[in-house]
């Protein structure tokens, strides 16, 4: 009786079908992009590529669902985000349990030591790392490293960034629509796809802050030469 491929090893599947991930997944949250992810959800163990003109189009609402299940066990890490880290969002109803770490390295250099490092440690449970340029080098020993682990491993990169070749299973490019996002995977172990896949993503809740009442007055108008006042609450 002859097997198919993907009984045969995990790593072996046809051209018109999905490959099975070798290692766990992670589900997204997004049933349609489940559907479209060799073995039904964020391959975790393996370095995840994300494509965008510029942050900020959703990506990490993108990844919220999955981060928050994640994050209740152990922390997720962000080396060199392109900016602060938002409190309300890492430390809301996204992530209800552990805390977020944030590294910052001043150099390129130091943030792709830092995660390697990360990813050697195991002690998170997902890395997000920022990087404009990285070398094929880098990109195989920071693959190899994610290989080694049990953690989600998210390389976000610019959109010029896709010329590059790279020893990623998963790339995908990301760009902003209204009231969500739209993927398009570039690359993945399976049969290529031939339309943009859209996400309705849910609009954050807004922070709410509760601010002390104040027992003074408002200042009194600035006069010629002086600043005005501001009130702090």
């Amino acid at each position: 009786m002859t097997l198919p491929p993907d009984q045969l090893h995990p790593s072996l599947w046809r051209a018109n079908q999905l490959a099975r991930n070798p290692g766990p997944c992670q589900p997204s949250g997004f049933p349609s992009l489940d559907a479209e992810l060799p073995g039904g959800g964020w391959p975790v163990g393996t370095l995840i590529e994300l494509f965008a003109a510029q942050a900020g189009v959703g990506e990490l609402r993108l990844l919220a669902p999955a981060l928050a299940q994640l994050s209740l066990h152990r922390p997720v890490a962000l080396v060199h985000p392109p900016y602060t880290p938002n409190s309300a969002y890492c430390t809301g109803a996204h992530t209800p349990r552990r805390p977020w770490l944030w590294i910052a390295p001043e150099r390129p250099i130091d943030a792709l030591w830092a995660a390697e490092q990360v990813l050697k440690n195991g002690s998170c449970a997902a890395l997000l790392f920022w990087q404009k340029d990285v070398r094929p080098a880098s990109l195989r020993r920071l693959h190899l490293a994610a290989q080694s682990s049990d953690m989600l491993f998210f390389l976000l990169r610019p959109q010029a960034a896709m010329r590059q070749t790279s020893p990623a299973p998963l790339r995908i490019h990301l760009q902003a629509a209204a009231c969500g996002i739209e993927l398009d995977i570039v690359k993945r172990r399976g049969p290529s796809m031939n339309h943009v896949l859209f996400i309705d993503l849910p609009t954050p809740a807004p922070h709410i802050v509760h601010h002390a009442p104040l027992d003074r007055r408002t200042p009194a108008p600035a006069r010629a030469g002086r600043p005005a006042p501001v009130l702090v609450n």
